[in-house]
């Protein structure tokens, strides 16, 4: 059963990159324990009690626990991961990006490079926020000089992270980013079993079935794609003439991936965040914006299905693939070049994308579904579903496809069977 993993290790090159990722994840486990200067992490823990509902509580579970703790990786990689979404959000409207985009490695390299700038320009209004919060309620004091220093070390340890994740995506095995993510929501793994096994005899009986049962729905949904033939005509190369050949375009289901979960979380963990500070409101947001009422479940499964649209546009050009298309010789058999190949691809995008969402607004609301109806706790309904299932499975997938690879370029037998 764990052939594959032997013959894995028996690899040199493969058993360095897993090693080196091994050792990058421990350290950053590690620094997630390690306090800022001048830090009381005990009052910042007892601020963090009872906060899971908030924006704070939904960036502390992507940080894995460590602005709970105010350790040096607080800000987690967060920041890296929004000034991404913002330059993919800003290349459909400046003209200057978007060629920057066409230009291909040399305009990726661009971008990635502005990035970067862009993530230690929110990293520190991150940490100057965090701290001027905890500082205002308590929970972190000190002269402004202490302040600044905590600061610096959380931009410091942000900008890290994103080294210590690129690092893996260039000498190790997956994403690098998307691998420090899956080790800080997988921290949490150990308090859903706990609380499934103090449970009741209902949770302690049906949750692993129905976890199974997301997880493979997961599966099937992130790996289901549309495949649209495309046929290429002959064309003069020269005085060569290349061969026409027939491949497919693959539109997948859910090509907006997690993206519209964590935008609908943090957009309706607002109204918490801000009753925390207008005690006068605080009725009010516990009675239509608790994260188990079911008018808040209601609206988060419309954003959700909204942002998947938006970012499924945002992603996905029909008339640019269209050009490209016409550009190259190829064109969809049954469909004319040019504009009706892009209302074509328009079209099935549209219907291909609605059950895509709805099945992100469905694992979204899950966890809360089972905690009203069936009275599983908080610990054990957060871990059916949501956004964590959706990045631990989408990244475990995508670094088993990597090692996929890894093995069938020395020819041995892989295991995504």
């Amino acid at each position: 059963m764990f052939s594959w993993l032997a013959n894995a290790w028996r690899v040199p090159e493969l058993r360095r990159r897993l090693l080196f990722t091994a050792v990058v994840l421990a350290a950053y486990r590690l620094g997630s324990f390690m306090p800022a200067p001048g830090v009381d992490s005990q009052q910042i823990q007892n601020f963090f009690n009872g906060k899971g509902g908030s924006l704070l509580g939904l960036l502390n579970l992507f940080s894995g626990s460590a602005l709970s703790r105010f350790s040096i990786f607080a800000l987690g990689i967060m920041p890296y991961v929004t000034a991404s979404i913002i330059l993919q959000l800003l290349t459909v409207v400046i003209p200057t990006l978007e060629q920057l985009q066409k230009e291909g490695e040399s305009g990726y390299a661009k971008i990635n490079q502005y990035t970067r700038y862009l993530t230690v320009v929110l990293a520190a209004a991150q940490a100057t926020g965090y701290a001027y919060l905890f500082h205002k309620q308590g929970a972190l004091s000190g002269n402004p000089g202490r302040l600044v220093l905590i600061i610096v070390t959380l931009t410091a340890g942000t900008t890290l992270l994103m080294w210590l994740g690129e690092l893996i995506t260039k000498r190790g095995i997956g994403n690098g980013i998307s691998l420090l993510i899956f080790a800080s929501i997988l921290t949490s793994a150990p308090q859903g079993i706990n609380a499934w096994i103090n449970g009741g005899p209902l949770e302690r009986l049906f949750f692993p079935l129905v976890a199974i049962g997301v997880v493979v729905a997961v599966v099937f949904v992130q790996e289901g794609q549309r495949r649209i033939p495309i046929q290429y005509a002959k064309q003069m190369m020269g005085r060569r003439q290349t061969a026409g050949g027939s491949t497919y375009m693959p539109l997948r289901v859910n090509m907006a991936g997690v993206i519209p979960v964590i935008f609908a979380a943090a957009l309706l963990a607002l109204p918490q965040t801000i009753g925390s500070f207008a005690p006068g409101t605080q009725s009010f947001i516990n009675t239509h914006f608790a994260p188990s009422s079911w008018t808040y479940l209601a609206v988060e499964a419309v954003l959700i299905i909204v942002f998947t649209y938006f970012y499924t546009a945002v992603q996905f050009n029909p008339v640019d693939q269209a050009d490209n298309l016409r550009k190259y010789g190829g064109y969809i058999p049954g469909i004319r070049p040019g504009p009706p190949t892009a209302q074509y691809l328009d079209r099935v995008l549209t219907r291909l994308t609605l059950p895509g969402a709805f099945f992100l607004a469905s694992v979204a609301v899950l966890p809360s579904v089972f905690i009203n109806e069936f009275g599983f706790s908080q610990a054990t309904g957060r871990a059916l579903g949501g956004t964590s299932v959706l990045i631990v499975v989408g990244v475990a997938l995508d670094t088993m496809r990597q090692m996929e690879s890894q093995m069938m370029m020395r020819s041995y037998e892989g295991f995504l069977r």
